[in-house]
This record gives C-alpha cells, sequence and structure tokens, in this order.
C-alpha cells in the first residue's frame, strides 16, 4: 500500500482500499489525514476505473476520533477560529464520503470512537468485527458531535438510541447495530477487511454509474418532496436505459447470462 498523509491507499481491481495509518494512537484523525481522505475519496468519484471504496484502520481499530493531547494544545494557545478550521476538515471529509459517486463499505476492527464513529456511520455500508465497539463519545470530553454524528444516527437509529449513544456516550456493540440494521454484516474478528474488500469487489462489477445515481437518490429521498423525487428518479431511470449499461443489463437479461458492465 502507498502511504501518504497518514493513509495507505491500495487498489485491488476496481476497488480502492483506503487505510488510515495512525495504529500507535488508534488512528486517531489528524486534520492532514482527513484532508487526505477527503482528496482520496473525491478523485475516486470521478474515476471511471473505480466502482467501489473500502475505508478502514491500520492496526487493530477503525478510528479513536480526534487527538485529544492536539486538541488540548489548541485549545490552550489557539483562537476559537483554529478549532473551527480543525472541524473544517473532519466536514469536508464527511462531505466527501456522502458525495461520493462509488459506494464506500467501511471496515470496522477494534474500536470507532468519536469521529471514528461520525466517519462509519457516513459510510454507505459497515461490515464490523463480531468485537467491534462504537462509542460516540464527545459529551464525556465537554463537546457535542461533530463529522456528522449526530445527523447520520438521526437518520438511520431510533430517536431513543440515538439519544442513548449520543446523550450517554453510551458504547454500542456491531450486534446490537446489526439488529436495527445499520451494520450490515457481522465478521469474525480480524476479518472486516476482507469481508468487505469481498463485498466491494461484488459491488464494483455492477452497474457503476446505476449505483452512484441511486446513492444520491437514497441521500435525497429525506430532503425533498416525493413529487420532485419522482421526477429525479424519472430522469435517471431514462438515462440509465438509453445509456451503455441499460443497454448491456436489458440484453445480458434477454440473453440468459450475467451482464457485463465493464472490460477486463
Amino acid at each position: 500500500m502507498t502511504p501518504e498523509e497518514g493513509i495507505l491507499q491500495a487498489r485491488h481491481g476496481r476497488v480502492l482500499e483506503l487505510a488510515i495509518n495512525n495504529p500507535a494512537q488508534r488512528n486517531a484523525l489528524l486534520p492532514g489525514t482527513s484532508r487526505g481522505l477527503t482528496k482520496a475519496l473525491r478523485l475516486a468519484s470521478d474515476d471511471a476505473a473505480i466502482g467501489a471504496v473500502v475505508l478502514r484502520g491500520e492496526g487493530a481499530h477503525f478510528c479513536a476520533g480526534g487527538n485529544l493531547k492536539s486538541l488540548s494544545e489548541l485549545q490552550k494557545g489557539q483562537p476559537r477560529q483554529a478549532a473551527v478550521e480543525r472541524i473544517g476538515a473532519i466536514n469536508e471529509f464527511a462531505r466527501a464520503l456522502r458525495g461520493c459517486a462509488k459506494p464506500v463499505i467501511a471496515a470496522v476492527e477494534g474500536h470507532a470512537a468519536g469521529a471514528g464513529f461520525s466517519i462509519a456511520f457516513g459510510c454507505d455500508l459497515i461490515v464490523a468485527a463480531e468485537n467491534a465497539v462504537f462509542t460516540l463519545s464527545y459529551v464525556k470530553i465537554g463537546v457535542n458531535p461533530d463529522g456528522g454524528g449526530s445527523w447520520f444516527i438521526a437518520r438511520s437509529l431510533p430517536p431513543q438510541l440515538a439519544s442513548e449513544l449520543a446523550l450517554a456516550a453510551a458504547p454500542i456493540s456491531a450486534a446490537r447495530l446489526a439488529s436495527h440494521g445499520v451494520v450490515n454484516r457481522v465478521v469474525p474478528a480480524g476479518e472486516a477487511r476482507k469481508a468487505a474488500l469481498d463485498w466491494a469487489a461484488e459491488i464494483a462489477a455492477g452497474a457503476t454509474a446505476a449505483i452512484g445515481r441511486t446513492k444520491r437518490l437514497i441521500d435525497e429521498a429525506s430532503q425533498q418532496p416525493l413529487s420532485l423525487h419522482l421526477e429525479r428518479e424519472r430522469d435517471g431511470f431514462a438515462d440509465g436505459l438509453f445509456g451503455p449499461e441499460g443497454a448491456e443489463g436489458i440484453a445480458a437479461f434477454l440473453e440468459k447470462r450475467k451482464p457485463s458492465f465493464h472490460e477486463e
């Protein structure tokens, strides 16, 4: 894997693997890492040779959130605007996750805490080890969530459970999140990366443009009226039907064969 700004990158066919590479600090996020991941996701979004992305942490943990020592130094020696700019880097990362036209799968081992929780929930799909623990731990240090954490839990969890996680900073297991449909697959410890890469390869072999349009439609669904959403679906359907993916998909169905959306 190629290291850059606390990130490891690797290509596996049509799958891009991104790893936060700060295992000594449980992959705590620094601004440079957030900016590097944002750049990688935006490049992947526009790269026709990439069909899916896997995001993970190097070593035993997914991501422990912000580096509290560096935050303490910021608190003591920098103006408030410095914190605003630092959080802005995480916000751009969250926007890049949701704005990426390719599905992003989180492969979670160990702890996903603070911003690590927000990042995992910002992904389209989550594969988690059976011993993974998710903690939205912000209130324990006297702050509220960032990186979209409160927005993501409000969209994906019942209100009382979202409040339990955010207000009491209660840790939650992969199994309990799976019971609410948030974690998609629970796998034995140490196998989240492989399971996520295998799943990403299956998705990346599919109709990439149609998948990208569908991801946008899912994101937009709660923010616009049905009448507008129906028109967005209609226009996207017509684009797909008269595009190369629609041609191949329907031909493959009628010919009773597996579709081939990408040249080998």
